[in-house]
């Protein structure tokens, strides 16, 4: 199961890593041949990049120098994450956003698009960036960037996503390039990035609340242990009657995130394997509840 696998820290690191490389390759190939820009702190790394590919006429041929600009400007960034997010997930974001920078310098940037169509290519360019984000994310890892930035804000207002605030932010940054160039490359910016944010969104499985009844009629309290003990959860218990059989059955009420319901299905299976369990997904907690975004 997810959760479970990602409790080895090496495959975590390996799949966050490989999650970068989706990521940097879905933007090389996808978005920069069609002049496009993406998001958050690499967005403003690309703009950066164009302005003085304009005003010093720097060239580079087929690999972009908006992946050093990335790697400078998140330093201060990575600093505020390690006072904020602690020391683990620090380490780890550390190690993506050099691997994410790396991937993203290297990677040739095809003289023509792989796909012309620009509307193609934004949604399939942003599926794609999503899908690595995500990864990188679910691994409690970080791409850098706006990411350490959402995850604080996320860790302290239930309000915030990450990419809700990468949203927001990119707003500014899209006003900026609708100014400065064509407005049709703004639009589909626009597009890639929603596209982006959306799956991102879905990805990050620690985000995601989930809402689990368990209808047992074994002892509720093995569960109800297990889910207080080792998943550090609130559960809430009570007894009903089976309409059909009348037989007693013990009902179990947890909120947890789409992430911790891997650990929690194996164990309601072990201990009753006649279990009935519903997941209602996307449900909205409010009160004493604790997100735990970096897993």
């Amino acid at each position: 199961m997810l959760y479970t696998t990602m409790h080895n820290r090496v495959l975590r690191l390996v799949l966050a890593v490989l999650g970068e490389l989706i990521a940097a390759a879905a933007l090389n190939l996808f978005i920069v041949p069609l002049s496009l820009y993406t998001g958050g702190l690499m967005g403003l790394c690309q703009l950066i990049r164009t302005l003085l590919q304009a005003q010093l006429g720097l060239e580079l041929g087929e690999y972009d120098i908006a992946g050093i600009l990335y790697f400078l400007l998140n330093v201060p960034l990575l600093i505020v994450g390690y006072r904020n997010l602690g020391r683990g997930l620090a380490v780890r974001t550390i190690i993506c956003t050099v691997s994410y920078s790396f991937f993203y310098s290297i990677i040739p940037i095809p003289s023509q698009p792989i796909v012309d169509d620009y509307l193609t290519a934004c949604l399939l360019g942003g599926i794609l960036t999503g899908i690595g984000s995500g990864i990188v994310l679910t691994c409690g890892g970080s791409g850098g960037g706006l990411d350490v930035v959402g995850l604080i804000m996320s860790k302290r207002d239930r309000a915030y996503s990450v990419g809700k605030f990468s949203l927001g932010f990119n707003a500014v940054l899209y006003v900026a390039i609708l100014l400065l160039f064509d407005p049709e490359i703004a639009i589909y910016s626009v597009i890639y990035n929603f596209a982006n944010s959306m799956i991102l969104d879905r990805m990050h499985q620690q985000n995601v609340t989930v809402q689990a009844l368990i209808f047992t009629r074994e002892d509720e309290a093995v569960l109800a242990r297990f889910i207080i003990d080792k998943l550090g959860r609130g559960v809430t218990f009570w007894n009903g009657v089976g309409a059909y059989t009348k037989d007693d059955v013990h009902v179990l009420c947890v909120c947890m995130s789409k992430y911790e319901i891997e650990e929690l299905l194996p164990v309601v299976q072990s201990v009753d394997p006649h279990a009935f369990l519903t997941v209602q997904e996307g449900v909205r907690v409010f009160g004493n509840f604790s997100r735990r975004l970096e897993g």
